[in-house]
């Protein structure tokens, strides 16, 4: 393995603002999903996702990462195809 002297690198006044300026917009969207939690706990919507329920849970898991299941089909000719008996 070759080994090579460590690069340098500068940081210009451009790259700092648009740092700052995505740090800002990502606070906004935080404070604003707090406010909006915080309206839904005081509504009563908060207390439905901190049920025991599983499934609830699991919905909110789901929301969280982005996931969306697809739903199984329950007939037989999806699980064997097209067969005739």
């Amino acid at each position: 393995m070759l080994r090579r002297k460590p690069t340098r690198l500068e940081l210009k006044l451009d790259d700092i603002e648009e740092f700052e300026s995505i740090r800002k917009d990502l606070e906004n969207r935080k404070k604003q999903k707090e406010e909006v939690d915080v309206v839904g706990i005081n509504d009563g919507e908060g207390a439905i996702g901190l049920g025991s329920d599983p499934k609830s849970r699991e919905q909110m898991i789901n929301d969280r990462i982005g996931y969306k299941p697809q739903p199984k089909p329950n007939n037989r000719s999806s699980q064997f195809g097209s067969f005739e008996f």
